[in-house]
């Protein structure tokens, strides 16, 4: 056993010299901590992508839009990304760095270009992650039996964006197992209660499934769920901005971004089918009367006993996720910082002395987050805020599989990694390009119906300005950061 044991540990270590050297090819010495291995790295992918919050965001609006047959709308979405998955691990197994697409995108391309990446993917993320601590006040309030004012539900969402915050800082192992924690109610609130409602408290057969059931049927009804669909399968590539942090990286984290789309697809249709087919009342649903379908359901079947439990289940996973966000957009800042991209870049690329972890880059982006809630998040507004979080993270999808085609095509790049595509890679890369310019322009696309009532004009066109304005600050930004280089040459 001491002897098994001792080679073990020497295979460890082994594994993260592997993972130092590689990092010093690819011109970074070792700063953050190695700790995890492939399940926790896993795990991040998974809190990230939040089967939970993620059919929470889509579930009421993929029914109004087309009634039950949304689901296949809810498939069709999963395929497409994860072709992009592929392409992302791919990726992953060449470049192990953090920073995931920042730093693919730089060396497939140029500086400008992987500086534009990871400027947009900032604001994305930031914008993406303060919906998720505003979209977890809620749950919280419910289980402490508060039912908190406009400016109680911003304080409770600061407290979730602190909370993850003082989690992060206690360094990887402890968002390892705080993480993992989270993945198993995820499992618990996805895995269990669809399959418990699937087999014992089914309602409806599944030629429901196929049917509208009044809900409009038009080609613009079905590219607005469309639209809807694509926010439940974002964030697999938190798995990617952790890699110096894994061991193995080169071989472990494409395998993580690989299962982690593949379980959160798998629940998101699992729960979403089975709490199709164990509601009720589904016109309600479809007509919106309805505004909590998932939790009704749940407790409809399980009883009045299981409202609390599930709250609580619900609850952990918006935590687990925003503690997953901070961690992978905290890598993103710190390399970006790390080659002088960002103002004061000293400070937000150091690490922690005794956890090695970026704090100053984690905590510089909770205040982003915080800015972002502060700017007049109310619930109105949170569909508009998705929408436009979720364009931003599709564009970057976007540039990072164009960036690997035109890299593959041209000759620049030939991958050498642990996941090798081969044969396949060029036709895979081409269909994950072809369905993010569909689906990007589908997202981003102005519509009424998924903009607040009344919204003006001004706010059903936000995906579009918001990332406009972005765009061109970020230009403007790049221009100036190459004078003051020249400047200093």
């Amino acid at each position: 056993m001491i002897g098994r044991l001792s080679i073990d540990r020497e295979g460890i270590l082994d594994r993260v010299s592997s993972d130092a050297s590689r990092l010093q090819e690819l011109g970074y010495r070792q700063q953050l901590r190695r700790g995890l291995g492939v399940f926790s790295t896993f795990s991040i992918g998974v809190a990230t992508v939040a089967p939970v919050v993620g059919l929470y965001a889509i579930f009421g609006l993929g029914m109004n839009l087309s009634g039950p047959v949304w689901v296949w709308l809810l498939v069709l979405s999963l395929v497409g990304q994860v072709l992009v998955a592929v392409v992302y691990a791919e990726l992953a197994s060449e470049f192990p760095i953090a920073g995931g697409p920042y730093q693919w995108v730089r060396r497939l391309i140029g500086p400008d270009a992987g500086i534009f990446t990871g400027l947009i993917y900032l604001v994305a993320v930031s914008a993406a992650l303060a919906t998720v601590a505003f979209l977890a006040a809620p749950w919280f309030a419910q289980l402490l039996g508060l039912q908190p004012s406009p400016g109680g539900h911003m304080l409770l969402s600061f407290c979730v964006l602190l909370a993850s915050l003082l989690v992060n800082a206690g360094g990887v192992q402890v968002v390892r197992v705080a993480v993992n924690f989270g993945i198993a109610a995820e499992i618990i609130a996805s895995m269990l209660i669809g399959s418990m409602l699937l087999v014992f408290f089914r309602i409806h057969d599944a030629t429901v499934l196929f049917s509208s059931m009044g809900a409009p049927t038009s080609l613009g009804a079905a590219l607005a769920t469309l639209a809807v669909c694509g926010w439940a399968f974002v964030g697999f590539d938190a798995s990617a901005s952790v890699a110096e942090e894994t061991t193995g990286a080169g071989a472990n984290v494409p395998r993580a971004i690989l299962a982690a789309t593949a379980v959160v697809g798998i629940a998101v249709v699992l729960v979403a089918v089975a709490v199709i087919l164990a509601t009720g009342d589904l016109q309600a649903v479809i007509s919106g009367s309805e505004m909590d379908p998932v939790t009704a359901t749940v407790v409809a079947s399980l009883g009045d006993w299981s409202r609390m439990p599930f709250l609580a289940v619900v609850a952990i996973t918006f935590f687990a996720c925003c503690i997953s966000m901070q961690a992978y957009l905290g890598r993103v800042i710190f390399s970006l910082a790390r080659d002088g991209v960002l103002p004061f870049s000293r400070k937000l690329a150091s690490v922690s002395e005794g956890r090695k972890v970026p704090l100053v880059a984690m905590t510089s982006m909770t205040l982003i987050a915080s800015a972002c809630l502060l700017l007049g998040f109310n619930e109105g507004a949170v569909g508009t805020m998705i929408s436009f979080g979720t364009a931003g993270l599709y564009i970057t999808f976007l540039l990072v599989v164009a960036a690997a085609l035109y890299a593959r095509l041209s000759g620049k790049w030939r991958p050498e990694g642990s996941l090798r595509l081969g044969a396949l890679g060029t036709p895979v890369n081409v269909a994950a390009l072809v369905w993010l310019l569909f689906e990007t322009i589908n997202i981003a696309w102005p519509r009424v119906e998924l903009a607040p009532p009344n919204a003006p004009v001004w706010q059903v066109w936000a995906a579009i300005w918001v990332f406009a304005v972005v765009a061109a600050l970020a230009v403007i930004y790049i221009g100036a950061w190459r004078r003051k280089n020249l400047a200093a040459e």
